[in-house]
């Protein structure tokens, strides 16, 4: 994607998201992926016709977004590629604080309007910083063998789509501390491990990404791996 013609900046706009995700669960989810660049200021993605498909997020410094857009551009997010560039605009947090916030023409507004007032009671503090599970339910099902091991460095990552490989776990996990390496084997899809250097870091980890789902059908369900 090409954004020589918009100057950078702290948001980033997304396209080519899937369509058939739940808002609240795509912002969730986006949250989750892209704090690994930097603090996140905001998360907006809308459900009007016009809106449908794309997400802008915003971060505390430039450098961040610039990550993102190089990084994450064609990551397969609940089976599509994204798309990234900078947005063509400041954020409405940015120019609030900045104070040279101009409303937007009234229909987009009304439209704002009425799909925050829907979200309000059920939005995530993302000021805070993710919850434990960034507000992804725990996954249904446990690995039978595997949740009775005690704390170590090495994750057991179960119910992961076939297709997906070491290069996409590796930009979920090596955002917290401690990180080591993926292992996958060609001869058993759908399962991977991931070491860290202690057990602590991996527990981190573990709490952090418990039930992200790289496609909506497949909420990662991670344990302690036997050692």
């Amino acid at each position: 994607m090409l954004t020589a013609d918009i100057p950078p900046n702290q948001s980033v706009y997304i396209k080519n998201l899937n369509e058939k995700i739940k808002k609240e669960e795509l912002k969730r989810s986006i949250y989750c992926l892209f704090s690994q660049f930097g603090r996140i200021l905001d998360v907006v993605a809308l459900k009007t016709p016009k809106l449908r498909g794309q997400a802008w997020v915003t971060f505390s410094e430039v450098t961040a977004a610039s990550n993102a857009v190089r990084q994450m551009q064609n990551f397969p997010f609940y089976d599509k590629p994204m798309r990234l560039q900078y947005a063509k605009a400041k954020a409405d947090c940015i120019t609030k604080a900045e104070g040279t916030f101009v409303a937007k023409d009234k229909k987009r507004k009304q439209e704002e309007k009425v799909e925050r007032k829907r979200e309000e009671t059920q939005r995530p503090n993302m000021a805070n910083g993710p919850s434990a599970n960034n507000g992804v339910p725990p996954p249904s099902f446990q690995p039978s063998g595997q949740d009775a091991m005690p704390p170590n460095n090495l994750l057991f990552i179960q119910n992961l789509p076939h297709e997906t490989t070491s290069i996409m776990l590796k930009v979920l996990f090596e955002q917290y501390p401690g990180f080591k390496e993926i292992r996958m084997t060609d001869a058993k899809p759908g399962i991977a491990f991931v070491e860290f250097e202690d057990d602590v870091q991996s527990s981190m980890a573990m709490q952090a990404l418990q039930g992200f789902k790289i496609n909506p059908h497949n909420p990662m369900v991670i344990s302690f791996a036997k050692k």
